[in-house]
């Protein structure tokens, strides 16, 4: 039995199939993404959704979904569905469903009496290209196939609406049409693998429904434009190869092309394949960078969680020149010691406090994979520019008090990993010293004086010193013998003592500024509040301002989303904590963690883990379907559990 199949019972459960979304994505930076039965529930869904830098550098919808039927003595059985008002579903192709796995490719099985069609849904490895693969398995007469394309062409933070300026008209190629319905986009290239008839029927799709983005207050009805359709008959045993491409392709080869994407595929028959499959997606390279984005279907690259989920998704993998590549590509982009953690307007926002010391961390990280790497002659230099800023405090966000520490602030501006804002005001503040900026700096700051040492004595005498204040600084500031764990955050004479995972961060790296005794009293704080069997909560729910529930409009998630909400990222830093402190005796512990999840891989984001997750049980996923430093911390443990085998 395949690990990730589903049968025709849970298929044609609506409530069931609709909850479950499958996201593809390549090398290029394009993605595929639907439900299991490949009904749309979001603006983000479609069968070939592309980056194009030359417009906005935004993600676009070019085809959104395929829909094909099966005819058959005059008979048509469409195997589409889409959502309309009402709880409308037309056509209601997901009764005609059997069964599906992606063990590999996305693999659908119809039967239409006699009648078995199977479907699988391929990404193009380094182009922006899908293939949609169609092979009649079973039939008593003959048949036609009839492929039905839907585009959208629009921003995938948008919705397309009927218009009277879409370019409808349309240009034959070999085997199919090139359509493009806007000045400024490529064209979109359908072609298929056998010759056949398009018939022109242009027509506008009105109102189709994508109920995830009603129920998070969003606009969620839209127009999709049908050209026409393809058509074709279609023998027993034979195969029709559908592609859609930014470029136009050589149908003669769409069949050896999916066969030979097929073999490069990580098999998701196990916890682990699934994650190393997860891992590969969140890579793009382009054209001058490589980069790792934060999250499917909405994110983009972010500087922090680049750093955070390095390790995780490269060196665990055996990849270390991708590892060292993404540092370069960040290194590149770096300004005044501070890395860009995402692009505000098209506008890149250099503004997180952290970012900069989770780039050292990796590089620690990356040390442990290759000892022979000279980390100070490749990185010192951008090393110390870090460095210098974070003591000198030119960049303005950051700068480094008497005692050592780093405060960090700017009025009403996220830094840290907790970014919420609502109408320009921070859910979550936390000015002043920073838990986690802290520890990260502390723990830079000794991995940087042991490279230094015979490297680069100036820089050495300089920052030698600096270990012992910091260290005793930080316990003084965020110590409470008392309470048994770390302040939050201190402002002056504000020392906020919130339940929150972020002092796990304290316990974890390397070289940690708190004692043995400390961390055990951390980490047995964080397991009796804060930890859940897919992440640790944001905050307690002992503190007046837990929500359990990350759900509703877009304020109502936001004032969720670091007051209780589960983060999965943060287990790899107690697993580390508790293997550190616990050592083997720990490993039961850790291995509950990670096997836990198993059963993660068949839910929501279809073999991967969600961006985050209730803080009350049942712990339900929500946020993005898949999330790099989530799969990558799950990574991370798994090597750690191996570790003590």
């Amino acid at each position: 039995m395949s690990y990730l199949k589903f049968e025709k019972t849970e298929l044609v459960n609506l409530e069931y199939s609709l909850s479950r979304e499958l996201i593809r994505s390549n090398r290029a930076g394009s993605y595929a993404s639907t439900t299991i039965i490949g009904c749309n529930t979001r603006k983000y869904h479609g069968l070939l959704v592309c980056p194009l830098e030359e417009m906005d550098g935004e993600h676009h919808v070019l085809l959104s979904t395929l829909d094909a039927t099966i005819v058959q003595h005059d008979k048509e059985f469409n195997l589409g569905i889409h959502k309309y008002e009402g709880d409308l579903y037309i056509p209601r192709g997901h009764k005609y469903v059997r069964e599906f796995d992606t063990t590999r490719a996305s693999y659908l099985v119809y039967r239409v009496g006699g009648v078995v069609l199977s479907k699988e849904v391929m990404l193009v490895s380094e182009a922006e290209q899908v293939l949609i693969k169609y092979t009649l398995v079973d039939a008593h007469s003959d048949t036609l196939l009839r492929l039905q394309p839907f585009l959208a062409f629009r921003n995938y933070h948008e919705l397309s609406k009927a218009n009277l300026y879409a370019n409808t008209r349309y240009t034959e190629v070999k085997n199919g049409i090139m359509s493009k319905l806007y000045d400024g986009y490529p064209g979109l290239y359908m072609q298929c693998s056998k010759p056949g008839d398009f018939i022109p029927v242009p027509d506008w799709y009105y109102n189709v429904e994508y109920m995830e983005e009603q129920k998070r207050g969003y606009d969620f009805k839209e127009d999709l434009y049908v050209p026409g359709y393809f058509e074709m008959p279609i023998t027993k045993g034979e195969t029709i190869v559908f592609s859609a491409s930014t470029s136009e392709i050589s149908p003669g080869g769409l069949n050896k092309l999916f066969t030979s994407e097929m073999n490069l595929r990580i098999p998701k028959d196990s916890l682990k394949g699934c994650l190393l499959n997860a891992a590969q997606q969140f890579i793009v390279r382009k054209k001058d960078s490589t980069e790792i984005k934060a999250g499917f279907p909405w994110f983009r690259t972010w500087g922090r969680d680049t750093f955070m989920a390095l390790p995780g998704l490269t060196l665990t993998t055996g990849d270390l020149q991708t590892a060292l590549n993404v540092i370069d590509s960040m290194v590149a982009r770096m300004k005044k010691g501070l890395f860009p953690n995402t692009a505000i307007q098209g506008k890149p926002a250099f503004n997180s406090s952290d970012a900069p010391l989770w780039f050292i961390r990796a590089l620690q990280e990356y040390e442990k994979y290759d000892p022979e790497f000279d980390i100070w002659k490749k990185y010192g230099k951008a090393i110390k520019e870090v460095l210098e800023t974070y003591r000198s405090g030119k960049a303005g966000i950051v700068r480094m008090l008497k005692n050592g520490l780093i405060h960090s602030e700017e009025k009403e501006k996220p830094l840290t990993w907790m970014d919420s804002v609502i109408d320009g005001h921070l859910v979550t503040p936390r000015p002043g010293l920073v838990v986690e900026v802290n520890a990260l700096w502390y723990n830079a700051i000794c991995q940087a004086v042991l490279w230094s040492e015979k490297r680069d004595r100036d820089f050495f005498k300089s920052w030698n010193h600096l270990p012992e204040l910091i260290r005793d600084s930080f316990v003084e500031q965020f110590w409470s013998s008392e309470q048994g764990y770390l302040a939050d955050y201190v402002d002056g004479d504000i020392r906020d003592f919130s339940v929150r995972p972020s002092q796990v961060i304290a316990v974890s790296v390397d070289h940690s500024p708190l004692t043995a005794e400390m961390k055990k009293s951390v980490l047995d704080v964080v397991e009796g509040e804060l930890l859940t069997p897919r992440g640790l909560r944001s905050l307690s729910p002992k503190n007046e301002a837990y929500k359990g529930v990350y759900e509703g409009d877009h304020v109502k998630r936001l004032t969720a989303y670091h007051q209780g909400t589960v983060w999965p990222w943060f287990l790899e830093h107690y697993a580390k904590g508790v293997l550190d402190v616990h050592k083997n005796s720990g490993k039961g512990q850790v291995k509950k963690i990670f096997e836990g999840f198993e059963e993660e891989m068949s839910r929501r984001g279809i073999g991967s883990i969600s961006e985050i997750y209730d803080g009350n049980p049942p712990h339900i996923g929500r946020g993005a379907v898949s999330q790099a430093t989530g799969v990558a911390a799950l990574l991370r443990i798994s090597e750690m559990i191996e570790g003590f085998i």
